[in-house]
């Protein structure tokens, strides 16, 4: 006879870090959600002199600068974001600084997923640009390994000495939660016993800033005014606002977790898939897609829908966006008013790395019982029929234990995690 297959082990997350427009570190990231405060500033650079739309969500200290010389000038500008918040994360869970060979970890059973679209679009370009200008001696040897979307993983892997598996996920602004949630199926069924799992993406670009600004996507304004352009789920809302960061979690296997004495700050339960097959772009209005996505998180979370809590959600402050994803909630939430919050008012669109951030703002929300309002919210469109969090913080409600965390991105990918309540 055939073995069993074997039974699948709960995930737990026991380690966070953070990159963002409000700074490095969580404690940055999670003090500025509370406040109500904005990372989203004006592009001074010569480079973004002409651009229809000179904001965005960038991180305020050069990650550079926190690294070694020599390893920083060959990573990429996401990568150093990657390696950053995956060492806070790493340390977070309670493992020693300096990786697996000084935590006693077997290296073969931890792993890294990341998410990605495209890195740091910025080498590419320079690297083309030497070219054009000064010849092809010109171009850097190490312009193609610091291209390659899968950089930030490969490095984490590298800093940390992760052999067990580094996969990089690219699935358009899903990126970063579909990585948590392939990450979190190598973990239940044996693959690995832990993994750092979350995105990293640094695309505030000249041409990327042109290219959104010429699909009318890109809000605009004062960034410095206080109300930050970024107004997900508003009435008057206008658009995204391009970011940067990562975000990363600590996930693992309940029992080795345990067996080592780690904090728990959330189960990782469950996460969901679906396409909508719409448009290359723009979101399928109906939603159905959205909706199918959080009904599969729930059901491979084992939760239903009275175990909602809390939504964090992906509300990119686009018209077209937010109205899909209120439909898709109030469709599968039904009447309940479960609260809602959404974060790119704080920090921009991360792209691929804003589900990883906003996971981790969800696992803060499960372990501290406080949801984060909505900067740039101050009247809420009547048709997104939604309870969301705006003005100031608000205590989780203690009438369920799932917070769902989602992501959507062009081309109709989209992902959605279920973080539980841990007694």
């Amino acid at each position: 006879m055939s073995e069993a297959p074997p039974r699948p082990r709960r995930v737990v997350v026991t380690g966070l870090g953070a990159v963002t427009p409000l700074g490095v570190g969580v404690g940055e990231l999670w003090r500025g959600l509370l406040d109500g405060r904005h990372g989203i500033r004006e592009l001074a650079g010569e480079e973004f002199a002409g651009l229809p739309v000179r904001v965005a969500g960038v991180v305020p200290v050069d990650p550079a600068g926190l690294l070694p010389r020599p390893m920083a000038r060959r990573m990429n500008r996401a990568a150093q974001f990657g390696v950053l918040a995956a060492r806070e994360a790493w340390v977070d869970a309670g493992f020693t600084a300096g990786g697996t060979r000084e935590s006693g970890v077997d290296p073969a059973r931890v792993g890294v997923s990341l998410g990605a679209i495209l890195g740091d679009a910025s080498v590419l370009v320079g690297g083309d640009r030497r070219l054009r200008e000064k010849g092809p001696r010109a171009v850097s040897p190490l312009t193609t390994p610091m291209t390659v979307p899968s950089q930030a993983a490969s490095q984490v892997s590298l800093d940390l000495h992760i052999t067990g598996e580094a996969r990089t996920v690219t699935s358009a602004c899903a990126s970063g939660t579909e990585a948590i949630g392939q990450a979190i199926d190598r973990i239940r069924y044996g693959r690995i016993d832990v993994a750092l799992a979350g995105g990293a993406e640094a695309v505030v670009t000249p041409a990327i800033m042109a290219s959104f600004a010429a699909m009318r996507a890109l809000a605009g304004g004062d960034a410095a005014s206080g109300l930050s352009p970024s107004r997900p789920f508003a009435k008057d809302r206008a658009g995204f606002v391009n970011g940067e960061g990562a975000g990363i979690l600590v996930l693992e296997a309940e029992e080795h977790a345990r067996a080592r004495g780690a904090r728990i700050y959330c189960e990782a339960a469950g996460w969901g898939l679906s396409a909508d097959a719409h448009h290359m772009a723009a979101p399928d209005p109906s939603g159905h897609g959205i909706a199918l996505a959080v009904r599969r998180a729930l059901r491979d979370a084992g939760a239903g829908v009275p175990d909602v809590v809390h939504v964090n959600a992906h509300a990119t402050a686009t018209t077209e966006g937010d109205l899909a994803e209120a439909g898709a909630l109030q469709a599968v939430l039904g009447d309940r008013a479960v609260p809602v919050t959404a974060l790119k008012g704080h920090l921009g669109h991360l792209q691929g790395a804003a589900g990883g951030v906003e996971a981790v703002a969800a696992a803060l929300t499960l372990r501290h019982g406080v949801i984060p309002p909505t900067a740039g919210c101050l009247e809420v469109d009547d048709a997104i029929g939604l309870d969301v969090v705006t003005g100031a913080a608000r205590a989780l409600p203690e009438d369920g234990d799932v917070v769902l965390s989602n992501s959507f991105g062009f081309g109709g990918h989209n992902a959605v995690l279920a973080l539980r309540r841990v007694g």
